[in-house]
Parts: structure tokens; C-alpha cells; sequence
């Protein structure tokens, strides 16, 4: 398997993360997102959207992040990450599209802005992010994980761009569950951090 990467880019993270945490093996790819790797011929033809990561399993080729996660957890037989049951594999697919909205457009919008640039209304995001991030922190006081009462593939999808989200200077202090649902993520064996930065308030 090869996965093309960046090592500053949380959807990356995600699948590493996974990978990691699961002891499966791959060979990892940098993309150069500040030359525009990403999107050149070559790197459009995995991914027509230009978008970091892409997993590459033989003749499979797979985009989107949260897509690579169950596609992970299905070919290698991982169903505790992702639960088979009607009920079990909702509860994880809720959280993925939580991970693919309110984060993407709240944490990780706040952070894109510091880190990479990106021309965004600093505080329309990082309200964005207090407010997903209450949800998150109101949905761990009733259960250690997100969506079982073990990780998955929904802890895995929310750890990243919650764990650097001061980087957008978007303060976690208030969020007494969420840092203690980083701090059991973070205590798995396998687990592999997400490459920090000096911004925002981790400056």
C-alpha cells in the first residue's frame, strides 16, 4: 500500500493515525502542497479533486480520508473500528460526516488560516469550532469514545484537527472531556502524533 501524504494536513493524519494504531504497513508518499503537488497531471490522476491523502492498495485507489478509514477497517477485518451492526456503523458514520462539516469548516478551517494561509473570517471559523466542539465535548460525558465503548473509526476522524486546534487559535481550556478523550487517544498503543506547528496559541 502507498499512501500519498503531507504531514501537516489532519485529513493525512487521520489515515496515519489508523494505520498506525491498527499495525498495518505502507509506504508514505510526500505530496508537496506548497509547490502545488497536488495538483499536477500525475497526482490529478489519483485524485481529480487535488486533494491529500490518497491510498493506493494494488489495483484500488481510494480518496477522501474518512473513505480510506473504512476501506482500512473492511479489507483488513478491523470491525471493532467499525462496527458492523445497523445500530454500531451509524453511530461511527455520523461522527465521519461530523468530521467532514463542522470540523472541517470550524478547527480545521481556524488552523488552514494560521498555517497555510488561507484567506478565511478568522472569527466566523473559530466560533464555528466552539461550537462543534461543545457538541463534542457534551457527547463525551456520557461515554469515554465517541461512538462505542471503545475507539473507532470516529475518534480516530476528530482527533487531529481537535489536538491542534490551538493552532487557530481556538482554546480547548474550557473542554474538560475533550482533553480527556485526547489524553485516552493518545494512550493507544500504536497511537503516532500529529506533526505540531508553532501557531496560534501554540506559538
Amino acid at each position: 500500500m502507498k499512501v500519498y501524504h503531507h504531514p501537516l494536513s489532519g485529513h493525512s493524519h487521520r489515515v496515519r493515525l489508523f494505520l498506525s494504531l491498527i499495525g498495518a504497513d505502507a509506504e508514505f508518499v510526500h505530496v508537496d502542497l506548497a509547490k502545488r503537488a497536488h495538483k499536477e497531471p500525475a497526482f490529478l490522476e489519483l485524485n481529480p479533486f487535488g486533494q491529500v491523502p490518497v491510498l493506493v492498495d494494488g489495483d484500488n485507489v481510494v480518496s477522501d480520508s474518512n473513505a480510506i478509514l473504512v476501506y482500512l477497517a473492511t479489507s483488513l477485518g478491523k470491525t471493532a473500528w467499525l462496527p458492523a451492526s445497523p445500530a454500531g456503523a451509524a453511530a461511527v458514520q455520523k461522527w465521519l460526516s461530523v468530521a467532514a462539516g463542522e470540523i472541517a469548516y470550524g478547527p480545521a478551517a481556524a488552523r488552514l488560516i494560521t498555517v497555510f494561509g488561507a484567506p478565511l473570517n478568522a472569527e466566523e471559523v473559530i466560533a464555528r469550532a466552539h461550537v462543534v466542539l461543545k457538541r463534542v465535548d457534551d457527547a463525551l460525558a456520557a461515554s469515554p469514545w465517541l461512538a462505542a465503548d471503545h475507539p473507532t473509526l470516529a475518534d480516530v476522524a476528530l482527533y487531529g484537527y481537535i489536538a491542534r486546534a490551538p493552532e487557530g487559535f481556538v482554546d480547548l481550556a474550557p473542554y474538560a472531556n475533550v482533553n480527556a478523550w485526547l489524553a485516552r487517544v493518545e494512550a493507544l498503543p500504536g497511537f503516532v502524533a500529529f506533526q505540531q506547528t508553532p501557531a496560534g496559541l501554540a506559538a
